[in-house]
């Protein structure tokens, strides 16, 4: 029997100090060099936090091809990050898509996350994000290309990361884990429906769950304004998971 080939070398940047460790987890075709991750290193540079941004296998300086990888497998490039980097508890901050990753771990692995901080949460959006044109598509053609709002290159989607997303959709029932959730929504977004905010918050049956709406902010979710909003989250987080 021929050995499964050894899983892709992943790129990332680890700053050690007060844990749990947070855990930026990029958005579809994005990558760790996001000024939201960024913000965030500084942000636990200055304040002695341990912090973790890294890489999708095929995205950004991590090895691999893009086109190769699915929601899962990314899924399970966050869990190896956890396990082999980390090891230890993680607050997770989820953009876009790492929003519906952030999700499934919570999930997969409770006794690992801590706390959850979503940004324009996107879980699902294999379902709600494409056409029936695009979806059939998807299934006869193999790829699909759509514009993209954010460079010259268009985004592709594939099927099998498509196939993924649908098996492993998280609105569908609720999520087992207790912990503190901050959601962060724009009311501007044009990617991410707002009203999937409160779906999410609804799922997830923790008490400690809060949503905010931010009616003038758009996907990126980083103005300056945005991204104080979300250190404030993120610090309301870290003081639930370790209360004074």
């Amino acid at each position: 029997m021929t050995e499964a080939p050894p899983p892709p070398n992943l790129a990332y940047h680890h700053t050690p100090g007060a844990g749990p460790t947070v855990m930026f987890l990029c958005g579809y075709a994005s990558d760790m060099n996001g000024s939201k991750a960024l913000h965030l290193e500084a942000w636990a540079k200055a304040n002695g936090r341990a912090f973790l941004r890294f890489d999708y296998a095929g995205c950004g300086e991590s090895e691999g091809n893009f086109e190769d990888g699915t929601l899962a497998s990314w899924r399970d490039d966050a869990l190896r990050m956890i396990d082999e980097v980390v090891k230890g508890p993680v607050v997770l901050v989820g953009s876009s898509m790492g929003g519906w990753i952030m999700a499934m771990i919570a999930k997969a692995r409770p006794e690992v996350v801590a706390g959850l901080v979503g940004i324009a949460a996107a879980p699902d959006f294999t379902d709600w994000g494409f056409t029936m044109e695009q979806k059939m598509a998807l299934l006869q053609q193999g790829r699909l290309e759509t514009p993209n709002d954010y460079g010259d290159q268009p985004t592709v989607t594939t099927r099998g990361f498509w196939a993924s997303g649908e098996a492993n959709r998280v609105l569908v029932q609720p999520i087992a884990w207790g912990g503190p959730v901050r959601l962060l929504q724009g009311q501007k977004d044009r990617e991410v429906p707002w009203e999937y905010a409160p779906r999410l918050a609804a799922m997830i049956r923790s008490d400690m769950v809060q949503t905010l709406l931010v009616k003038d902010a758009e996907h990126r979710f980083s103005r300056e304004q945005d991204l104080a909003l979300i250190v404030r989250a993120l610090e309301e987080v870290l003081t639930l998971c370790s209360p004074s």
